[in-house]
């Protein structure tokens, strides 16, 4: 940046803001929180060997992750963007699992709604196959009515819960 107005590092810093500012493209003067973060995380230098060693097309992805991950680190000091990852990974099993639930359930009411349509087919073709079909489809009711509530509690609404605030 050089000239005026140092770059958001070089200001937190306390140093001059040369041409060459390896942060002053990422880091504007007007948004000192970014950068702040950032080095409070990672540290000045670190950053700095970091965007050295990218191609200049690659540093500003790069500088955005940093920053997200330094956000991340200061909600969660020990497992970062990990743990956002984790409990939302955890909330698509659970939400996966109460979906194959429901599906269960309407297969289970479908076929006892079906049932009786099976049992006037089977009294108007009486052979071997239908014979045992219909003596097992007596049986089947107690086995699919089971409680809307088999393995999800619904005495207790997800909690909604925010990783962000």
């Amino acid at each position: 940046m050089g000239g005026n107005s140092p770059c958001a590092s070089c200001k937190l810093l306390r140093r001059r803001c040369a041409k060459d500012c390896i942060f002053a493209p990422f880091f504007p003067s007007d948004d000192p929180h970014k950068f702040a973060i950032v080095h409070k995380v990672f540290g000045a230098s670190n950053v700095s060997k970091m965007l050295q060693e990218l191609p200049v097309h690659q540093r500003a992805d790069a500088v955005s992750s940093l920053v997200y991950e330094a956000n991340a680190r200061m909600r969660d000091p020990v497992y970062g963007c990990v743990g956002a990852i984790s409990y939302l990974q955890n909330q698509v099993s659970q939400l996966q699992m109460q979906l194959a639930v429901a599906q269960a359930e309407i297969l289970c009411i479908q076929m006892q709604q079906d049932a009786p349509l099976v049992n006037q087919q089977m009294a108007m073709e009486p052979d071997d196959k239908s014979f045992l079909l219909h003596n097992n489809l007596a049986a089947l009711p107690q086995f699919i009515n089971f409680p809307s509530s088999s393995n999800v509690s619904q005495d207790q609404p997800l909690k909604r819960e925010s990783l962000w605030t």
